[in-house]
């Protein structure tokens, strides 16, 4: 096997031991291998982390297993093994020394008044709980209690908007509460530890390439079911999908260039071809950024009623792939 990379690492530990480490990786026969191998007391301990011919998905692991050994205290020795810029100060770095502070300090008795307070709202509003507030945002204010709206618009992910449309009800909860120091908090950055506050970020980087990797893994599910000609019903039993999230990502996967012709036609088979051809007539007339004009059109008032209605849309949005696949076809050739 030819190694094409190769970095060490160390970690002190809190007995004030070094542990060394390296991070590589290898190419033998188009197969790319990755590892890592740890100096313990008793010797060196080899993990592979990755076996595959895939070079992007070898990158995603890289990035995932990377980010959480950093999490735990391992720093390279030799630089360039990440992007360290992404750690300078700065307005976004002070953004994160907030969230980092609140998250090591939390205060779950007002963070949870702080939730009621949203599923209350979001109710009344008939809004998703997450567009009232994110529980990041709750935890902040939990933390750093703002007594006005000044202070409120201190803390990252409030804007204008938000402070005046949900301000005065935040900073009435707040106002009881018992301010862990002044505004403004420039305050934090003294109080986290310059390693600590890597090690969050890291783990922060961690959670985010583990997603990415699960959104890989699960594309690549999809396409595996595609190539075997099963139905979207197929797609979900083994992807774990519902059904409407299984047709976004077979939307994507049509914009990345993947060709769903099959599965419409398979998924399609049942529908009348004089209705398809109304409905691609309809998209043709009034346009395909929005089903309801195009399924009021072919299927009438009483379309929207009918016990049927999401397989009518469904239906709808596998005939929007193939003709928005064909309407950039004409583009190209014109």
């Amino acid at each position: 096997m030819r190694i094409v990379f190769l970095n060490s690492l160390e970690r002190r530990t809190q007995e004030d031991r070094t542990v060394e480490a390296q991070i590589w990786i290898g190419e033998d026969e188009g197969i790319w291998y990755m590892g890592w191998n740890e100096l313990e007391q008793e010797g060196q301990r080899e993990t592979i982390w990755f076996e595959g011919a895939s070079w992007s998905e070898m990158l995603l692991v890289y990035r995932h297993r990377l980010a959480a050994k950093l999490s735990e205290g391992f720093r390279p020795i030799i630089d360039g093994i990440w992007d360290e810029r992404e750690l300078a100060q700065g307005r976004g770095m002070a953004a994160q020394r907030l969230i980092c502070y609140s998250e090591l300090h939390p205060n779950e008795e007002f963070y949870a008044e702080l939730v009621s307070w949203r599923r209350r709202k979001a109710s009344l509003e008939r809004k998703a709980p997450y567009l009232i507030a994110s529980n990041r945002l709750l935890k902040l204010i939990s933390v750093f209690c703002p007594h006005s709206k000044e202070e409120l618009l201190q803390l990252p992910g409030v804007g204008e908007n938000k402070a005046n449309e949900y301000g005065a009800e935040l900073v009435e909860l707040s106002m009881v509460r018992e301010q862990p120091r002044a505004f403004p908090l420039n305050w934090v950055e003294e109080r986290i530890d310059d390693e600590v506050f890597r090690s969050w970020v890291y783990k922060q980087k961690e959670a985010k390439y583990r997603a990415e990797m699960e959104k890989f893994s699960l594309r690549r599910k999809v396409l595996e079911c595609l190539a075997e000609g099963q139905n979207i019903s197929d797609i979900c039993l083994h992807s774990g999908l519902e059904r409407r999230e299984a047709l976004e990502l077979l939307e994507s996967l049509e914009k990345d260039g993947y060709q769903l012709d099959d599965l419409i036609k398979l998924e399609l088979q049942s529908m009348p071809e004089q209705e398809q051809a109304a409905v691609w007539q309809a998209f043709e007339e009034l346009g395909d950024n929005l089903l309801k004009p195009v399924l009021l059109r072919v299927f009438g008032l009483e379309a929207t009623e009918n016990s049927q209605v999401d397989l009518l849309y469904e239906r709808l949005r596998l005939i929007r792939l193939s003709f928005r696949r064909n309407a950039g076809s004409v583009r190209k050739a014109v």
